[in-house]
């Protein structure tokens, strides 16, 4: 108990410092969400493996950790290697944050629509306090997620997005978080509010990358409510350092006849664990999530999904494939929950794992949980080698052991590749598995 209690004082100190700050950010308003929120992380503590929903993922090492606050971090900006990160030949609007906070001079919103706005989230509560009241932490609940009530209650920076009502963005809005550690752990905590109004279109990517060597932690939360009519297509690409943890809750709200879709990819870090939840609350609601995690080393990739079907003919669709090498682990729990009025609900789970040694480990856990009686819901799971047959029908053909392995790798990933629609995030995301892969070069001409 006590060393609990030390854990927790690490945070409370930081939260105590944003108590004491003269002209606090959002007002009162996010005040009062700040101190339930801490209040909330006190009585749950960090999850253990008795927890049912983290018995496969101990986050010990991030709890004993004493991390500081980044805002106590100097930072030795590296401009040039922060910018080679942002898909600079591309025609993206982009916000990027350097150890949690915005840097306007990396950043760029050219030409966007009338009335869309992309911002710093502390600018934009400084502003308008208004916005807490109305959205934020409206959708990621705290209640039953440690993590998430220390983001809500330590988060100091973070993007927001706005799109009003029948709004197309057509360029894609990129997010960069990069993380440049120093010489003591840090710790980030981002929040993320992206509202899509009724009839309104816009891509939203999500970037996370480390610079430097350094033990750090990004806890980071992304609240996305998707209007009536609205589609939103979303994308996160995790390849932090593999000396960083990362924890981060990605929480879809979709009303009536909307269309949302999340893309989650895992690359990098060293302890991983992505929440993603979808609550479709409106007749008509299509949402499809997509994973991809590529652990290696001892790496620890942990994918929490959680579907909620609250009204009549939904469809949602969870794809999510896992590549593993050495010593890494992968974790995979997905739950479709249909409510006895989601009559006429259509959903479908599915997890594939690739194992490429004999010491990487996969743990897969889909659920169904159905009130309802006029369903159509489907899951599986699979964890397979590669496959004897077609690896002896490419050696018979004079291809390399290296090549034949890497070519069945990048077929079994390119299914997943292939639904990322921005053509710079989806070469990127080819390109670090092609360098993963033994004489990944040679395959450069098969996207």
């Amino acid at each position: 108990m006590v060393e609990l209690v030390q854990e927790k004082d690490i945070y409370r100190s930081a939260f105590a410092r944003l108590e004491a700050e003269s002209n606090p950010v959002g007002g009162s308003a996010l005040i009062t969400l700040r101190t339930q929120a801490m209040a909330r992380f006190a009585e749950l503590g960090f999850p253990t493996l008795r927890h049912e929903d983290w018995r496969y993922t101990n986050v010990a090492r991030i709890a004993k950790t004493e991390f500081r606050s980044a805002v106590d971090c100097g930072v030795d900006l590296d401009e040039r290697a922060i910018v080679a990160e942002t898909f600079p030949e591309a025609q993206f609007h982009r916000l990027v944050f350097v150890n949690g906070f915005f840097a306007r001079d990396l950043s760029s919103q050219h030409g966007l629509p009338k009335g869309v706005q992309v911002a710093s989230l502390a600018e934009t509560l400084d502003d308008d306090p208004s916005w807490v009241e109305r959205h934020l932490a409206r959708y990621a609940s705290y209640q039953d997620h440690a993590f998430t009530a220390l983001n809500t209650a330590l988060m100091e920076d973070g993007a927001f997005v706005y799109v009003p009502k029948g709004v197309i963005v057509e360029q894609p809005i990129h997010l960069l978080y990069v993380t440049m550690p120093g010489v003591e752990p840090i710790v980030v905590h981002p929040r993320n509010l992206i509202i899509a109004d009724e009839a309104s279109q816009l891509t939203i990517i999500e970037s996370y990358v480390g610079l430097g060597e350094g033990v750090y932690f990004t806890n980071a939360v992304t609240e996305i409510s998707v209007g009536e009519g609205a589609v939103v297509d979303h994308y996160k690409v995790q390849r932090e350092s593999t000396q960083a943890y990362h924890v981060g809750t990605t929480q879809l709200y979709q009303r009536r006849s909307s269309t949302a879709s999340s893309h989650i990819i895992s690359i990098g870090g060293d302890i991983v664990r992505n929440d993603i939840n979808a609550v479709l609350d409106g007749e008509g609601c299509d949402c499809t999530l997509n994973g991809l995690y590529v652990p290696a080393g001892k790496q620890h990739v942990d994918n929490h999904l959680r579907v909620e079907h609250r009204k009549p003919h939904g469809n949602s669709r969870e794809h999510f494939k896992g590549i593993l090498d050495d010593n890494a682990r992968g974790v995979f729990t997905g739950r479709i929950i249909v409510h006895k009025d989601a009559q006429k609900t259509d959903a479908k789970q599915t997890n594939r794992n690739l194992l490429l040694s004999d010491s990487a480990s996969v743990d897969t856990k889909p659920q169904l949980e159905i009130l309802a009686d006029d369903v159509k819901c489907t899951h599986g799971a699979t964890i397979g080698q590669l496959d004897k047959d077609a690896m002896f029908y490419l050696r018979a053909r004079g291809i390399s052991a290296d090549a034949a392995r890497s070519l069945l790798v990048f077929a079994f990933a390119s299914e997943s590749i292939a639904k990322i629609k921005p053509q710079p995030v989806r070469s990127q995301v080819q390109q670090i598995l092609l360098e993963r892969l033994p004489q990944g070069d040679q395959l450069q001409g098969l996207s």
